[in-house]
């Protein structure tokens, strides 16, 4: 009996000494922030992800909204950005839209409802509004990216196990070719 009591009394404490940051997290919790602190010369920020079409036009909304994944996007966006511009370029970027890999099929029984279903007609997309300016402040670039990967599953890296993998290198190849360092074309005498 002591054993039970002692058993229940630790359970108790570890229980309560939990912090929120346990607790699940869910992408559209108004309580949430909606841009990365700021630091270093890209600034991300979103809006409001409950209309993102991955949750809107979710078959299970509910699994679309856990986790942290539009901070984690923002956060990888945020990185690859500022690896690929130029020294004293500024990027600021507003995420309006993201569409993960994959989507969930509910009809195949309630045992497989909350798993992400990858095929060719579910593919990642991403829509942001940017602006690129200079040194001195002056706007070089600004526009909406509207990013699409319909072949995402061609060249996928099976051992890759980040459930964000599709969209990182959708996001990667766009840093790359839109603010990566000019190529310079050799002529041939």
């Amino acid at each position: 009996m002591k054993r039970l009591a002692l058993f229940t009394a630790t359970a108790l404490v570890a229980l309560a000494s939990l912090d929120a940051s346990a607790a699940v997290r869910n992408v559209t919790d108004p309580d949430q922030p909606r841009a990365l602190p700021q630091e270093g010369p890209v600034s991300v920020s979103w809006t409001d992800p409950s209309q993102f079409g991955d949750i809107r036009y979710s078959t299970n909304r509910w699994e679309a909204e856990r986790g942290n994944w539009v901070h984690d996007l923002a956060t990888y966006l945020r990185k690859e950005a500022a690896k690929d511009l130029q020294p004293g370029q500024t990027l600021d970027v507003r995420i309006t839209d993201i569409d993960r890999a994959g989507e969930y099929e509910p009809w195949h029984g309630p045992s497989a409802d909350h798993i992400r279903v990858m095929k060719d007609i579910y593919p990642p997309r991403m829509t942001f509004d940017y602006t690129l300016r200079d040194a001195d402040g002056h706007v070089v670039d600004q526009g909406q990216a509207k990013l699409l990967d319909m072949s995402y599953l061609m060249g996928a890296r099976p051992l890759d196990s980040d459930p964000l993998r599709y969209e990182k290198r959708m996001i990667e190849r766009w840093t790359n070719r839109e603010l990566g360092n000019p190529r310079t074309l050799t002529s041939t005498p």
